[in-house]
């Protein structure tokens, strides 16, 4: 079998020999080049046509974003992102698994021996998911690169959002599990979202320090407000909350409301935060008033309870193939007998909507 070839491109010349040190070790991978800037990766990727690059998130010369837009711009390729973690490192990376980057690592600390563990786990698994990842071109010019939040002025918010809201859509919550490539298929979902939608709840695959940015940019884009999940808070209609990373995520019941339970613990299915935790307490607290969604991801988190979810009365809609930066967790969601509706990623808000509309008797504002 043909080894997945890589270029390494980071400025620190630890950091090259760490990561070509650890790619090489793998039996099914193999490091090619190295480069310190990204004037030099230009010419090593022209030459050497790898199959994946690892890219530092802040490079010399040429920014790591200038590079990356116009990497894929000209010719698209796997891209994984090695990040700082730092509150300007969250953000960047975000913009770079908008402009088309496949995944990201975080940076540990130098020396840390359970640090290079971690990441030597982490890389090269996701440079593996990246070998197989599905690359679009990216054809329109994205905002400067420098705007790492969001880049336009945000929409306004209504002054209430769940004030036309009825007794009846104060009972649904959608739920929605991602991986590989979700942070910007949920973000398609999410801003097609009117502000009286009910209650979204998300599980995507994250690690600590990168969530916070995230809410706050889907917030800063989308009519509903989205916002680190806290222990212990009420889940409202026209809110979104996303598992913070590194903690486990789920609804449970308070009386007549719902409130979010964010926990420590192992890991499920290798992942913290899980979506089969999220998922179960679906099934569990809210039944046949659940709309459940699994996008883009790798592996098979989530799919056993999506199935549970659907038993229990819910609605699932799964993201297609065509549309998967990794179609994973939605195939296994489908085997798994979970799907009610499998669809493009365009297509999963309209959708949602109008199932909301025709089920539960909502007044929902049009988009």
């Amino acid at each position: 079998m043909a080894k997945t070839t890589v270029v390494v491109v980071d400025d620190s010349a630890l950091v090259r020999s760490i990561l070509t040190e650890i790619i090489n070790r793998q039996p099914d991978m193999q490091c090619i080049g190295a480069a310190s800037d990204p004037l030099a990766a230009r010419e090593m990727i022209r030459n050497l046509n790898p199959d994946v690059i690892t890219l530092d998130v802040e490079m010399p010369k040429m920014d790591g974003l200038d590079f990356l837009q116009r990497l894929m711009r000209l010719r698209p390729m796997p891209v994984v992102m090695v990040s700082t973690l730092t509150e300007r490192g969250a953000e960047v990376t975000l913009k770079a698994l908008e402009l088309g980057a496949v995944d990201f690592v975080a940076k540990p600390k130098i020396g840390v021996a359970d640090g290079i563990r971690a990441l030597a786990q982490d890389i090269t698994d996701k440079i593996r998911i990246a070998a197989k990842a599905q690359i679009r071109r990216l054809h329109a010019p994205t905002a400067a690169p420098a705007a790492a939040t969001g880049g336009a002025t945000p929409p306004l918010k209504p002054a209430s959002p769940i004030a036309s809201l009825g007794r009846l859509s104060t009972e649904k919550i959608i739920f929605i599990g991602a991986s590989t490539g979700g942070t910007e298929a949920t973000k398609d979902v999410l801003i097609n979202l009117p502000a009286d939608c009910p209650a979204v709840c998300i599980t995507q695959h994250m690690p600590p320090g990168f969530t916070r940015s995230y809410a706050a940019r889907l917030d800063g884009l989308c009519k509903i407000r989205v916002k680190e999940a806290q222990d212990g808070e009420r889940i409202l209609p026209g809110h979104g909350y996303i598992a913070p990373g590194g903690m486990h995520f789920s609804v449970e019941r308070s009386g007549a409301n719902y409130i979010a339970r964010v926990q420590d613990g192992d890991p499920v299915n290798r992942h913290k935060p899980s979506v089969e935790v999220l998922f179960n307490s679906a099934a569990r607290v809210v039944g046949q008033n659940a709309l459940g969604i699994m996008l883009t991801g790798m592996g098979a988190d989530g799919a056993k309870a999506m199935k549970t979810m659907k038993d229990a009365g819910s609605y699932n809609l799964v993201q297609d193939e065509a549309t998967c930066v990794v179609f994973g967790m939605p195939r296994e969601a489908i085997n798994a007998g979970a799907a009610d509706e499998v669809l493009p990623l365009q297509q999963i808000a309209t959708r949602l909507i109008e199932r909301l509309r025709s089920t539960a008797g909502m007044s929902l504002n049009r988009v």
